[in-house]
């Protein structure tokens, strides 16, 4: 994927919004469709030397099947050199992994953080995997580190070992915090969440600052400002590289989509714009791949359900827990993504939180190795009457939470 910057916020303060990228000299914002693909093996120790799943002396991989749909069939695919070898006279394809990546997860212990720490050593691009957390990681970790997948798993207890957690990291994650319960708001967790956020980034900025840095802690609208205004307090800041993870809001738009219209779900793509609370979710309904008939009452019930749709999971588990599959689900997704453009791959596109001079919201973005590329500004044209009100309804709320984080962070002092 690509990623570009993006703003969010309003006049003198920088702007944050979710939006696509591609690079700048890309074709408006297109997404080739993934083909089925077959693999055959000669020995099914070929098969188990890199995914760990039950070996099979032929595996046909359908994009359907793929935890991570389009991307990550490509994923699987373009991330295996063949490598041609002799054996008992027979030439036979071997796959090895083209690229090995280094990611820290922060807050790998809780809810959110155990499940993506699954999926990401599933991720034939990782080599070592680091979970840090104040407390329990070392059960996670052991637990993990059964899984026959190549990668390390490696663990980091307590703010000691923070430091360590990060040495070398080519792309930190972040779903450190207080999760949201019954009656909570994104905004009820700030003032903890804040500080948490904080002191990760500071630690970040003194090790790692040259790493792709995902936010996963909500609320996003206020802690991705937060860190940004921290990495420019340490001198580091790159709005290339720090991305609020709205891939959930994405997810669930397709998943909504296609279950209200009966779609085949891999053929599914919403942009979600905006931000990642409440109004400040704008999915463009009117811009659906493939393109859908709704009627206006299908446009506003799918929009404030994908709205509402993390607070639809808190009231289902009636108090015993929050919205934690479905966003290690779709922050892999969005992990994935980045390894496959540090890697080099020329056509990653994902909707993300970032800087952005193209409006004063989030908007989308294309991946590079470098971070954002470019942000795709086709999605915000030709909206229709509904999106284009509901567009400037969510902007005083984004920009509220956009200068909280800013004020928050402006008022703590930063470690040396």
């Amino acid at each position: 994927m690509k990623l570009t910057s993006c703003k969010m916020a309003a006049a003198s303060t920088a702007n944050f919004f979710t939006t696509s990228t591609a690079p700048c000299n890309s074709k408006p914002y297109m997404v080739s469709k993934s083909k089925s693909f077959g693999l055959r093996f000669n020995s099914p120790n070929y098969l188990r030397s890199f995914n760990g799943l039950k070996a099979a002396t032929s595996v046909n991989c359908e994009s359907e099947s793929s935890f991570l749909g389009k991307e990550s069939t490509a994923a699987l695919r373009d991330s295996f050199a063949p490598k041609a070898v002799k054996q008992n006279r027979d030439t036979v394809t071997r796959f090895q992994p083209r690229a090995s990546f280094k990611v820290a997860i922060l807050g790998a212990a809780g809810g959110i953080g155990q499940p993506l720490a699954l999926l990401i050593k599933m991720s034939p691009l990782v080599s070592t995997l680091h979970l840090y957390d104040i407390a329990n990681v070392r059960g996670v970790t052991a637990d993990l580190s059964h899984c026959n997948t190549p990668s390390q798993v490696l663990d980091f207890t307590g703010t000691a070992e923070l430091p360590n957690s990060l040495k070398g990291v080519d792309v930190v994650v972040i779903p450190a915090g207080v999760p949201r319960k019954p009656g909570m708001t994104r905004d009820d967790l700030f003032n903890i969440n804040a500080n948490i956020v904080k002191d990760l980034v500071e630690a970040v900025a003194d090790t790692c600052p040259d790493a792709f840095f995902h936010i996963i802690s909500n609320p996003v609208n206020s802690t991705v400002p937060i860190a940004a205004e921290v990495l420019k307090q340490k001198g580091v800041y790159d709005p290339k590289k720090l991305f609020g993870v709205t891939t959930p809001d994405v997810v669930r738009a397709n998943t909504f989509v296609a279950q209200k219209k009966n779609l085949k779900l891999i053929d599914v793509d919403v942009p979600v714009v905006g931000g990642h609370a409440g109004i400040t979710i704008l999915p463009l309904l009117s811009k659906i791949k493939p393109s859908v008939s709704l009627t206006d009452e299908e446009v506003e019930e799918l929009t404030v359900r994908i709205q509402n749709a993390g607070t639809e999971v808190v009231d289902a588990k009636a108090g015993a827990g929050f919205a934690t599959l479905s966003m290690a689900y779709a922050a892999a997704r969005f992990m994935e993504s980045s390894l496959l453009a540090l890697d080099g791959d020329s056509d990653v596109y994902e909707c993300s939180y970032v800087q952005s001079e193209l409006t004063e919201l989030p908007f989308f973005l294309k991946l590079g190795k470098n971070g954002v590329e470019a942000v795709i500004p086709s999605d915000l044209q030709g909206l229709t009457e509904y999106e284009a009100k509901a567009l400037e309804a969510l902007k005083p709320e984004l920009k509220a939470s956009i200068e909280k984080g800013i004020a928050f962070a402006n008022k703590q002092p930063v470690a040396a």
